[in-house]
């Protein structure tokens, strides 16, 4: 088996033994001071050549490395380990017990193979159709010959465990490290945070209000700040939009996996901009650390201050927070940099690109389908809303559109191949169409084509062929003969 550098474990294992043994080989011992250098050996703590876990060798074992290396011209070759002699070979298993093993493996596909082989004894026992019973070395081998490996345990009714984080791997522990962009907007973070009050709408309702925000590593600057009810994909486009235009184009975005940052609209819009979209490892929040410390600065000091409103509306809580970020968090003294927010901006490297239009970033931020047009009216469905097609394209049977799914009131129709803009579709609006008004559809061609005359030239080719052959037509007229002259005799008819 190959390791992450890709070399066999018995060439590792041999690397190994002989960088402990080689010092031994380089300076033989005196008479009777290999046991003391071996008992030496026997101390020292090494790291596993495949797993890096430590381990210890004994004074036997390295005893039996240094007399097997000794003599031999390739040491290194002498220490490898040796392959096994069943290696490369599938274990002689009896179709009785392979199904009884399949069988098995498919109810408790979490049981390890000794407790397989355990089970695998007494069904033996008891039934004789599965055959004469294996040594385990050999059940061991045929089942990860077929693959069928230990799977892990997952508890059956846990509400912690949604579809998403089902199909997900064990995380390897690994450590924390703090991090930091060496230029201004080569890496923005992005994400929601829940209110901690909640506000007053006009319905009457109190909702608790999500904060969009979107902040700079490397100057800690905040490009956007917006209080939304929802947290959807709609609400995170428009913050971000908001955001671009603003500060202009970043290299990357870093968010977590939230359904509105992971939506088609969303990863397909950063895509269109090039902006390089990079997702944190689940259940990993300290990857996007510095926008939870963000956090705490908007709870320790902006919603401190309007403890005293009874009444906070969406629109007051925005006024505010705008007002906060521009004169205050943007112009102090942040520990973690040692300068303001701003002037790091203002004094750093940038990486910035400049921010398309306003129509650009709409048309970015939609999710790109495929239809088919309905040749009878023109027409194509996208999620359940009928949009008419201009007749110029009436030509195309599949029809490439970009559409954002909360506002159905028009999708984008753009060239399948280059991914150009065409125009504009809007929804169906039978009322309208009843005023009977219908344009002229016009032809391929001005030029009137003349009538067709004669017999078609494939047919006149395959009558000139036949012809050729010296036969008769091969039939009998009936309807179109000759009529018979009556002014000739009997005799010459006879």
């Amino acid at each position: 088996m190959a390791g992450k550098d890709g070399t066999l474990a018995r060439v590792r294992w041999a690397r190994l033994r002989f960088s402990i043994i080689g010092p031994l080989l380089a300076a033989p011992a005196e008479p009777g001071e290999l046991g003391v250098r071996l008992r030496e050996l026997a101390q020292t703590t090494y790291r596993h050549p495949t797993t890096g876990a430590p381990l210890r060798f004994s004074v036997s074992t390295l005893e039996r490395w240094y007399y097997l290396c000794h003599d031999e011209p390739d040491p290194l070759g002498a220490l490898e380990r040796r392959v096994p002699r069943h290696s490369g070979t599938h274990p002689g298993v009896s179709a009785g017990l392979a199904r009884a093993i399949a069988t098995l493996y498919q109810q408790h596909p979490s049981w390890s193979k000794q407790l397989h082989y355990d089970n695998l004894v007494t069904l033996a026992k008891q039934d004789s159709a599965i055959g004469p019973m294996r040594s385990y070395p050999t059940v061991r081998r045929y089942m990860k010959h077929q693959g069928l490996h230990r799977q892990r345990r997952r508890p059956k009714g846990d509400p912690t465990k949604n579809e998403l984080t089902a199909k997900l791997p064990e995380r390897t522990p690994r450590e924390v490290r703090s991090y930091e962009m060496t230029h201004v907007h080569a890496l923005w973070h992005l994400d929601f945070h829940e209110g901690s009050r909640k506000v007053l709408c006009p319905s009457g309702e109190w909702k608790t209000p999500m904060l969009v925000g979107v902040l700079d590593d490397y100057s800690r600057i905040c490009c956007h700040l917006q209080w939304y009810l929802d947290e959807t994909a709609e609400s995170l486009i428009h913050g971000l939009c908001q955001a671009l235009q603003k500060r202009g184009l970043p290299r990357a975005l870093m968010t977590d996996n939230g359904a509105a940052m992971i939506a088609a609209e969303t990863t397909e819009g950063l895509e269109r901009l090039s902006i390089l979209h990079e997702l944190t490892l689940p259940y990993s929040p300290e990857q996007n650390a510095k926008q939870e410390n963000f956090w705490a600065r908007v709870e320790g000091r902006l919603m401190a201050m309007l403890e005293g409103e009874p009444e906070l509306t969406l629109a007051l809580l925005n006024e505010s927070t705008l007002a906060w970020v521009e004169q205050e968090y943007h112009r102090e003294h942040h520990s973690e940099i040692g300068e303001p927010p701003l002037a790091r901006l203002l004094r750093g490297p940038s990486v910035v690109r400049p921010c398309p239009d306003t129509e650009v970033l709409r048309r970015a931020f939609r999710t790109e389908v495929k239809r088919l047009q309905r040749r009878s009216d023109g027409t194509l469905t996208v999620e359940g809303v009928r949009f008419e097609v201009p007749s110029r394209y009436r030509a195309l049977t599949q029809l490439t559109v970009r559409v954002a799914r909360w506002d159905l009131s028009r999708v984008d129709l753009v060239d399948g191949r280059t991914g150009a803009h065409l125009c504009v579709l809007l929804p169906l609006d039978k009322h309208k169409n009843a005023d009977r008004a219908r344009r002229v559809i016009a032809e391929a061609s001005s030029a009137p084509s003349p009538p067709p005359s004669g017999v078609a030239p494939r047919l006149r080719a395959l009558m000139a062929d036949y012809a050729a052959t010296g036969l008769p037509p091969a039939y009998l007229p009936k309807h179109n003969a000759p009529a018979h002259d009556d002014s000739t005799t009997e005799e010459e008819r006879e």
